[in-house]
């Protein structure tokens, strides 16, 4: 998958990996939302379809908080508050945690709120905003905004994809 270099790219990463993912997730049956039985983010676990929505959420809304801390000057906790880099399979349990009382159509709503949401944020930065400055140590805010949404759609496309086939349906 090519990097964004400049604000069109990245909107149209966004929007087309997103629309695939989409229809992954929307063959799914959605009494199999719940089972955990897809490999999980962090090694030898597993989650379920409603997790790995969960996920995506989590990381789409960090996006989002972000960027509105640094807008008005306040400190941001890189991944998040209590969590360190290295930490990311427990910062996954936390996004599942988040959302696990949440059904399967409310999670598809989410994330695509989430998703509009960050489309939103990307129109309203000019490119230069977006790729011309440095916004986290050497990443700018266009590669942050894809390390966190466009990249992760791809990965989850093909863990779906993947997990079907595992479980015997298209």
């Amino acid at each position: 998958m090519a990097i964004s270099s400049n604000k069109e790219e990245l909107i149209i990463a966004i929007e087309s990996n997103y629309k695939k993912l989409k229809a992954e997730i929307e063959s799914i049956p959605e009494d199999l939302t719940s089972v955990k039985t897809l490999t999980g983010h962090s090694k030898g676990s597993v989650m379920s379809v409603k997790n790995l929505l969960s996920y995506l959420i989590g990381w789409g809304e960090l996006v989002l908080k972000w960027n509105s801390k640094k807008e008005v000057n306040e400190i941001v906790n890189f991944p998040e508050t209590g969590f360190k880099w290295n930490e990311l399979g427990k910062l996954a349990q936390k996004f599942y945690q988040d959302y696990e009382n949440k059904d399967f159509s409310e999670l598809k709503l989410k994330l695509d709120f989430t998703v509009e949401k960050i489309l939103v944020l990307i129109n309203s930065k000019s490119n230069d905003q977006l790729y011309g400055i440095s916004w986290y140590e050497k990443y700018t805010l266009g590669r942050m905004i894809q390390l966190n949404t466009s990249s992760p759609y791809v990965n989850a496309r093909l863990r779906l994809r993947k997990w079907k086939k595992e479980q015997g349906f298209k």
